[in-house]
């Protein structure tokens, strides 16, 4: 059985162009409508904010403060079963760095958290914005970032592992830069052990969610409107995993290529072997195509029958409904499609945010959801 999880209130103080915006939630959907540029992604945006990471839109801090604010902060009331957590987030009040910069600050309950990955024990959250239509035909690191974030919301240690293996790559790099010698040969040696085993355990992860998901897409009811999509993992590693090599020899095997690649890594300036090369491998089950080959229509269906899948194995896997962003979700898509979403999102048993130009396009939800209207910053009760 997972944890209800859903906002019962969210404050916006100088975010983006709400100079202070208030939302009283009952627990049911919430749909935001009113025209572009309202700012009803803004909202949701700052939602977004409530779990680790930059956002939905992954923008700068500095950017997300409303012109001449000294700063920004969102305040969210947070209920799990019945438990209330006071959760707040923001640069306002954050003592600059030497150059100008402001980190976010995470607090729960009045207390500063340690990282923002905290966030992670209270909330799962999810998004679909229309940046993420180009998913498919994109660059392989929109996918691997996309793949990255799903594993992350059953696997809340990952984050750390990517961070820290990006961290060690960039040393890595540096190092190669500078002349050979044993001193840095040396160095070479442990940051090279720690990217193996910190690049095995990444591909490991990212496999085991492939694996799950396609456990879950295979459940789907048959005559769903969202076509099923086949997925895996592309890459050397990957590859190997995939052929049955063990965990602890893919590691070794990955350690012993870096350190035999020095040269060929130096040469290019940048290391060209480890999961930062891998990328997710999307089929439409139905046409038995790749992704990349559907049409717009077909690609965005794919995209939200896979969210879907994931946030049903959200809620199964970390025992907790997940918190749904859906901009423009429903725009188009036909009325038959816009129900079956409505009642699958339904169906998944957390609360999800909706926007759109046009609160009709959600008639399908009915008493289900909250509807406000966003105009100019501010918001109001619609019906």
């Amino acid at each position: 059985m997972s944890t209800l999880v859903r906002l019962s209130a969210l404050t916006l103080t100088d975010f983006r162009n709400h100079e202070q915006t208030t939302l009283a939630l009952d627990g049911r959907h919430v749909v935001l409508s009113g025209p572009n540029g309202a700012g009803k992604t803004n909202l949701i945006e700052a939602v977004s904010l409530l779990s680790p990471g930059r956002g939905l839109r992954r923008a700068n801090l500095s950017d997300m403060a409303r012109k001449g604010a000294d700063g920004f902060s969102v305040f969210a009331k947070l209920e799990r079963d019945g438990d209330g957590y006071a959760v707040g987030t923001g640069t306002a009040g954050v003592t600059p760095t030497e150059n100008g910069a402001r980190t976010r600050r995470v607090r729960i309950n009045g207390t500063n958290a340690a990282s923002a990955d905290e966030l992670l024990d209270l909330a799962r959250i999810l998004w679909l914005t229309p940046a993420m239509d180009g998913l498919f035909t994109g660059p392989a690191a929109d996918r691997r970032r996309f793949t990255d974030r799903m594993v992350l919301a059953i696997d809340p240690g990952h984050g750390r592992r990517a961070r820290d293996h990006e961290k060690a790559m960039r040393q890595r790099n540096r190092l190669l830069e500078a002349p050979p010698n044993a001193q840095n040969d040396l160095m070479l040696d442990a940051i090279e052990a720690q990217l193996a085993a910190l690049g095995t355990a990444i591909v490991i992860a990212r496999q085991e969610l492939v694996s799950l998901l396609a456990a879950l897409i295979a459940e789907t009811p048959q005559g769903a409107r969202f076509p099923m999509a086949d997925l895996s993992m592309a890459g050397e590693l990957e590859a190997r995993l995939a052929d049955g090599m063990a965990a602890g020899d893919l590691q070794a095997w990955l350690e012993t290529d870096m350190r035999g690649k020095r040269g060929r890594d130096r040469a290019a300036g940048r290391t060209l072997t480890g999961p930062h090369r891998a990328d997710l491998v999307v089929e439409h089950r139905q046409k038995a195509i790749a992704a990349s080959l559907c049409s717009t229509g077909e690609q965005k269906a794919l995209l939200i029958g896979l969210l879907l899948a994931h946030a049903a194995l959200t809620a199964s896997v970390s025992a907790m409904t997940p918190i749904l962003l859906l901009d423009e979700v429903a725009a188009h898509l036909d009325p038959e499609r816009r129900a079956e979403l409505f009642d699958r999102v339904h169906g998944i048993g957390g609360q999800a945010f909706m926007t759109g130009t046009d609160r009709n396009l959600f008639d399908a939800l009915g008493d289900r959801a909250q509807y406000l209207r966003v105009e100019d910053g501010t918001v109001t009760a619609d019906g």
